[in-house]
């Protein structure tokens, strides 16, 4: 597994032989999903068939088995209820399947480099993993839960304690940086002439005859206490991206974009106001972007008094915005971003106003070394405006160097990056595998779930296709032991 993050996390917890059952005492709100679930009362989530328990459900993800998986966990949330998960969860020993999650950092990923001044646009409830209600833990952390929404280094600190607590660690490796995932060697069928095998024509006689492909080489390196590096090698069956998208943020790809004064995440942006480099300005920052990550970095700067100028393509009344999905009283903060980009646009008549000023439809065309942008609008019209910075937020990219092609080629369009939104990687609806890449999976972000919510769906459609797998081929693998990884 390669990602340490909340996808990594769930995915391991189910590896690890943790089983989801439909609980006793539960009656799920969906009365046609509840007699489905009635029928296999006795069999494991894990066991049943994804595709006719999810087929009819409607959610705000596009993976059926991520709506069928939150549905459970968390029934009609959509609908503004609180209703506790129909599941109930047992560790099974005899169905841990070898694997190691490797992570740059600790165990929670990225959510220990966000910016700690926001609130996550999840509630809290919605931040949880399978075991553990974020409420209880958090509820042993501080004596008064102020709102359901919570700040996101206690996420961090909850992913972290988690894997903990679910005695997970032994499959953890902190610190690791992988450089390279390639196929140690590829089937006749699979258009392979021999001439890009890495190993000899006898060892691979050896390979195919024993029980488990090696199909994966994964190299890399482990940073350790000293700062010096270990490089690593190992062989696995099979992988998982659960590498999220925040790694590499989206440029705008125009000239000036590389000049210092030009941003592109909220913790660098929320460098320079804390150590005072934007104080006293009365130059504008230009904010681009119409994401809660732009919304954040709006309010971050109108908190601290630092006039805005925000630019996005979008109309103000485009139906696919976020703010459209944000009910205005769980978000007043973001409704308010949301308000002002309405009402606060610019004119040639107001100018730019004293706090903020929005540019619907307008793009940035440059920068220049004296610190200032040229904007341009729909009808081509350019304005030029001197600033005190910039923060261009417009989405990320994640970091698949150790694939081939960057990993594109694993997309729906494969002449483009990976990203979340536009083209997540290709997978088979139900198991998660890579439609161009048999062996691979992918979840979370990757595949278009950016929300924790869904992203447990593909832990449980992986972990359903391995074990499958794993009773096809009468393969038991016992705790701890085994050969290989999986």
């Amino acid at each position: 597994l390669i990602g340490n993050g909340p996808s990594g996390i769930c995915l391991s917890y189910m590896l690890s032989g943790y089983r989801p059952y439909l609980s006793s005492e539960a009656m799920h709100p969906n009365t046609i999903l509840h007699s489905k679930l009635e029928e296999a009362r006795h069999l494991s989530i894990v066991d049943q068939d994804l595709e006719y328990l999810s087929e009819g459900l409607e959610g705000r993800s596009s993976n059926p088995v991520a709506v069928l998986f939150d549905t459970l966990l968390h029934p009609d949330a959509d609908f503004g209820y609180d209703y506790p998960s129909v599941l109930h969860w047992k560790l099974e020993q005899h169905h841990y399947i070898p694997h190691l999650v490797l992570g740059k950092g600790p165990p929670g990923g990225a959510w220990h480099n966000m910016e700690g001044s926001m609130l996550t646009i999840s509630f809290g409830n919605w931040m949880e993993l399978p075991g553990l209600k974020f409420k209880d833990w958090v509820s042993s952390k501080r004596r008064n839960l102020k709102g359901d929404r919570v700040m996101p280094e206690e996420i961090a600190r909850y992913y972290k304690h988690y894997v903990k607590v679910m005695g997970l660690q032994k499959n953890f490796r902190e610190n690791t940086y992988i450089t390279s995932v390639s196929r140690l060697y590829r089937d006749h069928q699979d258009g392979d002439d021999g001439q890009d095998r890495n190993i000899s024509t006898q060892h691979l006689q050896i390979e195919k005859s024993t029980f488990i492909k090696r199909n994966w080489e994964i190299r890399g390196y482990q940073r350790i206490a000293d700062g010096s590096h270990v490089p690593f090698c190992l062989f696995a069956e099979n992988v998982a991206l659960a590498t999220g998208t925040l790694d590499s943020p989206a440029h705008l790809d125009i000239e000036g974009e590389d000049f210092p004064f030009v941003f592109h995440s909220m913790p660098e942006f929320g460098a320079a106001i804390s150590q005072g480099k934007l104080r006293g300005k009365v130059d504008p920052v230009l904010i681009v972007g119409s994401g809660l990550t732009a919304a954040d970095a709006v309010l971050c700067a109108y908190n601290n008094n630092i006039p805005v100028i925000h630019v996005f393509r979008r109309r103000v009344t485009d139906p696919s915005l976020i703010f459209k999905q944000l009910p205005k009283k769980l978000y007043p903060e973001y409704h308010k971003v949301y308000h002002m980009m309405c009402t606060q646009s610019y004119s040639v008549d107001s100018n730019l106003l004293s706090d903020y000023t929005s540019f619907p439809e307008h793009h940035v065309l440059s920068f220049t070394s004296d610190m200032k942008c040229i904007l341009q609008s729909l009808s081509g019209l350019k304005k030029i405006f001197k600033l005190s910075a910039a923060v261009v937020l417009i989405g990320s990219h994640p970091n698949l160097s150790f694939l081939k092609e960057q990993g594109c080629y694993l997309g729906h369009n494969s002449s483009q990056p990976i990203t979340c939104k536009s083209n997540p990687v290709e997978i088979d609806a139900y198991t998660y595998e890579c439609v161009k890449e048999a062996n691979l999976f992918a979840l979370g972000p990757l595949v278009g779930d950016n929300f924790v919510r869904f992203l447990k769906g593909g832990a449980l459609g992986v972990t359903c296709c391995l074990a499958t797998r794993q009773k096809k081929k009468h393969l038991f693998v016992e705790r701890g032991g085994g050969d290989g990884i999986a």
